[in-house]
């Protein structure tokens, strides 16, 4: 495991990085430049990069037209603001449509810290998964945040990008491999799955490490694309193990946990646990002791395998 860096920065080297190979890509923003790391694209390419000010909902209708007339874009704000604020137009000028925009949201989750309740979203997985056609995308590290993001501006159509302020550890290598709708496992077991999703993967893997000095081997699977959801993978590990838990940095209500269960429920039936920010708003705070506040923690995820088995 190496340094730790934030999902969002890795965006902003990705987006500087594929400018240069693709003079079509166009990035905008809503006046966060600095913190979404679009600025880096700015200053490379101003030329094809907008800053749209403190108005999501035109930004996301401007990237709409900008797309639909032929441009690829990917348009930046944090995470309460595009899945909040600008869902109605995201839902119709991006998602009905069809449009060629990656929503780039950075700032999710309760480890947005200290900005509090009002900039925490556990929403927007939820959100944006109920939209048809829309792909969502939650890399867990530098690595996977690169190679994804590459994938996902690659293709035609809608995308949402969920991205982290803080930053996390690299564990992934950079010849690791990563296909839009295929789960990574990171680690075999045989008596237990954990299923995780974004930053909540490095605690996926601290937790199996706890549990093999104890004797229990857990399969540690990276379920970075939410949607489409690898329901391969989900019903190989309820038919070889039938214990699951799922963690997100996100509601337990409609994300990742969510949309497992659909997968069980109709096809391989199996316990599951759900490790995830549960019916409540956070608050203002350090963003390990949010965690470990609402229940998000290696020790949390520990305590749910135990509880299945």
């Amino acid at each position: 495991m190496a340094d730790k860096i934030a999902t969002r920065a890795a965006y902003g080297e990705t987006l500087v990085k594929v400018g240069a190979e693709n003079p079509n890509l166009v990035v905008m923003d809503a006046d966060l430049s600095g913190s979404t790391m679009t600025k880096k694209f700015g200053e490379a390419y101003p030329d094809r990069f907008f800053n749209m000010g403190i108005a999501e909902q035109n930004l996301y209708a401007a990237a709409a037209g900008i797309a639909l007339s032929g441009k690829t874009v990917c348009a930046s704000t944090f995470a309460m603001f595009a899945s909040g604020r600008a869902f109605e137009i995201i839902r119709n000028s991006i998602g009905y449509t069809g449009a060629n925009v990656k929503v780039c949201a950075t700032h999710a989750g309760i480890t947005v810290g200290e900005d509090g309740a009002s900039h925490q979203t556990f929403e927007d997985i939820a959100l944006m998964r109920t939209i048809p056609g829309m792909t969502v995308v939650n890399p867990c590290d530098a690595v996977s945040a690169k190679a994804l993001l590459k994938k996902t501006i690659a293709f035609e159509g809608p995308a949402y990008v969920r991205l982290g302020r803080a930053a996390v550890p690299v564990f992934y290598n950079e010849n690791a491999q990563f296909e839009i709708g295929k789960a990574n496992v990171l680690r075999e077991g045989k008596d237990a799955a954990v299923i995780a999703t974004g930053i909540m993967v490095a605690e996926a893997m601290a937790a199996a490490e706890t549990l093999a000095a104890e004797g229990i081997e857990v399969r540690v699977i990276d379920m970075h694309t939410i949607k489409p959801i690898d329901e391969e993978i989900i019903v190989k590990a309820s038919e070889e193990i039938g214990k699951i838990v799922t963690c997100e940095e996100h509601s337990v209500i409609g994300g990742l946990g969510s949309a497992v269960a659909e997968v069980l429920c109709q096809k391989a039936p199996a316990k599951m646990a759900m490790v995830g920010q549960k019916d409540t708003f956070g608050e203002s705070g350090k963003p390990d002791e949010l965690k470990a506040k609402y229940g998000m923690t290696a020790s949390d995820i520990v305590a749910a395998v135990k509880g299945l088995m």
